[in-house]
């Protein structure tokens, strides 16, 4: 026999193997369905009756930097979602909340989770919330925990943000201190002028000299009061585009409410497909096992 022929025969084989394969699970059908229902039922059961812990979770906003006055968005470590889990399962971070928190890093690292929260429609990683999570068995630990790691995140994707702040910051002192010295130059040449204007003594062509001069310092002051206002308006607005939407924090302080230890939706997953592979190995073991029963039991001949 040719190797052609061996090949045509071996796919022949395992096209009736999976034929009869396939009706013997539309024939039990029930086995399969039965097995995934009871499955999920003991998932269940299992997660409930591991007992229950306290869960605190937290919300983080990671910004939205922009660049220098105001122009298009950057791409930053706060625009990058992973940026998150990568921070909080640091060892770094891990040995820091753990001494702060008094949980062992070891079930630190396997009591945290974090999960992306998307608005309907809304693109992964354009402006995430992210929820931050910890688990374990002291309410104000897990709180602790929770809002240290929020810390921590906020704190090492604002670098670039919290900078631009402080610059503006700068900024906008600045110019309100120029500002302020332009406002008592205008008031002074004012009073000087009045002050002049009343002095009967001096001969009137030389009020009339002071007092223009006065109107000339008056009107560049005034011209630079003007551009100073304009630049102190636009620090202004940049330094509430920065602290309010460039800018990470934590949305909400951690707050702990109990759950189960284990995730029943894990758990309702992974029975239900446990006795679904189960049910389906007994349909397909059913007709070789009732086989060999009728052939172990006839007489023989």
């Amino acid at each position: 026999m040719t190797d052609v022929q061996t090949a045509s025969k071996l796919e022949d084989e395992q096209e009736v193997d999976l034929s009869s394969a396939w009706q013997r699970l539309k024939v039990r059908w029930w086995l399969p369905i039965g097995g995934l229902l009871v499955g999920a039922v003991i998932g269940i059961a299992l997660a409930v009756s591991g007992g229950s812990v306290w869960r605190a979770q937290t919300i983080v906003y990671l910004g939205q930097p922009f660049a220098p006055l105001g122009g298009g968005q950057i791409q930053s470590l706060a625009t990058n979602p992973r940026t998150v889990g990568e921070i909080i399962r640091s060892e770094s971070v891990l040995k820091e909340v753990a001494e702060a928190t008094g949980i062992p890093v070891s079930k630190l690292r396997s009591s945290i989770s974090t999960r992306e929260l998307l608005a309907a429609g809304q693109l992964r990683g354009i402006n995430p919330l992210i929820e931050i999570a910890v688990k374990g068995s002291g309410k104000r630990k897990v709180e602790l925990a929770a809002d240290a790691l929020a810390k921590r995140v906020t704190e090492r994707v604002s670098v670039y943000v919290s900078e631009k702040v402080a610059l503006l910051d700068d900024q906008v002192a600045s110019s309100e201190a120029q500002l302020e010295a332009v406002n008592a130059r205008i008031e002074s040449a004012q009073e000087q002028q009045a002050a002049i204007l009343a002095d009967r003594s001096l001969p009137l062509d030389q009020r009339l000299l002071v007092t223009s001069n006065l109107n000339s310092v008056i009107t560049t002051a005034d011209a630079r009061r003007a551009a100073l206002q304009d630049d102190l308006f636009e620090s202004r607005q940049l330094l509430n585009l920065a602290e309010s939407v460039e800018s990470s924090r934590a949305v909400e302080p951690a707050a702990a409410s109990k759950t189960t230890a284990r995730s029943s939706r894990t758990s309702l997953l992974i029975g239900a497909l446990i006795g679904l592979l189960v049910g389906a190995v007994a349909a397909l073991a059913a007709d070789p096992i009732a086989a060999r029963r009728r052939g172990t039991g006839s007489p023989s001949a």
